[in-house]
């Protein structure tokens, strides 16, 4: 048997790995020039820093992908220290209660919005399906609840906005909770009695070299089933086989294979299926992206006003400011930085500023600077290590998102062999991202 997977992210990875695991001759094609897509990390100057995202949470899935395949030693959790978060509240960084009397004392809700959110247990049961997150959270938590905690905690991780983001594609355990018990509160204390699904790891984590590094222990994995420098150009069904036409350094042929995962960004792989399955393909292209700069800068201890502690900070969108948030990257990982100084990661762009990508480099440094000041307190201005565009840097699911995915898999029985994975699925971390591809091998070796 033979596999094709096209894209060298986390998600091809683990189809890649989960495919040749269950007997298929696999061949992972992308045409970057090295393994993990948005999983890059690079050393400059005694830093490590990364490109892309910067760290993972282990959930159940990606934690029994990792143990099968011996790489579960190959994480390295945050330090404990890590655990305190910020937001940008009232014109300083305040800490995210962690517990519940820091809840009752925290003045990031009032007191109206405190006793609102005890009243979520007797508001009636409704169906969070097709409806965005500020609805649905609203509904049963009330509408502080939405500006001062979700829509903040929604930045960090789409970097887009809780008004057009769909509550079952976003939160889909509080949807399943209110669906199956009435009550988000219900639910939670239900599933804290019966816990459900495989367990994971708590906390956030990486590899000693970043999450690039841990990109490159799958591919090493792969050994020569790995060809980077390779374009995929066009896809074809034939005679029961997908032909797949690839170009590296001059070189043009065609691949045979009976089974195939592209595991892309929605667009790439629309623009590979559009001869084959047009109604697909439409649909893969809706799906919108929001556009990020990430910008690691060395910053010195004493630079700021605010101590640098903790994970790092969030920007609610009221604060008027481009700026997503910040990560303390040295303080939550060892040998992030040389002796004596900072590594702070700035999140810039998202639906706030989406031209942050066709932006000159002092305007996206002149913002990042201006927000780190108004957080922080810059006693002196951090020195910029690197700028890294992502024009398509998360997906944005929409209120009918879930349905609209459930509906492409079901389009996919129509075409043997072929499975998709990536982030634009059922999650956009890089834990949902690999356990994607898990699925998507699964898919494939079912048939």
């Amino acid at each position: 048997l033979q596999a094709v997977v096209v894209g060298a992210g986390v998600a091809g990875l683990t189809a890649a790995l989960e495919l040749r695991s269950r007997g298929y001759r696999t061949l992972l094609l992308d045409s970057g020039d090295r393994p993990g897509g948005v999983m890059r990390s690079d050393r400059q100057s005694g830093f490590l820093f990364e490109r892309g995202p910067n760290t993972i949470m282990v959930k159940g899935p990606a934690l029994s992908f990792l143990q099968r395949h011996g790489l579960e030693a190959v994480l390295q959790p945050a330090r404990p220290a890590a655990r305190n978060r910020y937001l940008f509240h009232d014109g300083e960084l305040t800490a995210v209660p962690m517990n519940p009397f820091a809840f009752a004392t925290s003045p990031l809700l009032t007191g109206r919005g405190k006793l609102r959110l005890l009243k979520e247990p007797f508001v009636g049961r409704g169906d969070g399906g097709g409806e965005s997150v500020a609805e649905f959270v609203g509904r049963r938590l009330g509408p502080e609840a939405v500006e001062r905690l979700v829509g903040p905690f929604l930045i960090g991780i789409y970097a887009g906005d809780e008004r057009p983001l769909g509550a079952e594609a976003v939160v889909p355990a509080l949807v399943e909770m209110e669906r199956e018990n009435g009550s988000i509160i219900r639910g939670a204390l239900a599933r804290m009695v019966r816990p459900r699904g495989e367990r994971g790891l708590r906390g956030s984590y990486s590899s000693p070299d970043g999450l690039g590094g841990l990109a490159g222990h799958l591919a090493r994995e792969l050994g020569d089933a790995l060809q980077l420098g390779t374009r995929v150009a066009a896809i074809r069904r034939e005679s029961g086989s997908w032909i797949v036409s690839i170009a590296r350094e001059g070189d043009e042929r065609e691949i045979r294979a009976g089974a195939l995962v592209l595991a892309t960004d929605a667009a790439s792989a629309a623009g590979l299926l559009r001869d084959t399955d047009a109604e697909t393909a439409s649909a893969l292209d809706a799906i919108e992206y929001a556009p990020v700069a990430s910008v690691p800068l060395s910053v010195d201890p004493g630079g700021s006003r605010h101590p640098i502690e903790g994970f790092g900070f969030l920007v609610p969108r009221e604060a008027d400011l481009d700026l997503l948030g910040a990560l303390f990257m040295s303080r939550m990982f060892p040998r992030r930085a040389p002796e004596g100084l900072e590594l702070v990661t700035a999140m810039i762009g998202g639906a706030r500023w989406p031209a942050v990508v066709d932006a000159a480099e002092d305007e996206i440094l002149e913002r990042v600077y201006r927000g780190l000041d108004r957080a922080l307190g810059l006693r002196a201005v951090p020195e910029a290590l690197a700028i890294t565009r992502w024009p398509r840097a998360v997906p944005q699911p929409g209120p009918h998102h879930a349905r609209m995915v459930r509906d492409l898999r079901a389009r996919l029985a129509r075409h043997p062999g072929l499975a998709l994975a990536g982030a634009y699925l059922e999650g956009v971390s890089v834990a949902d991202t690999l356990a994607s591809g898990v699925r998507a091998a699964g898919e494939i070796a079912r048939l």
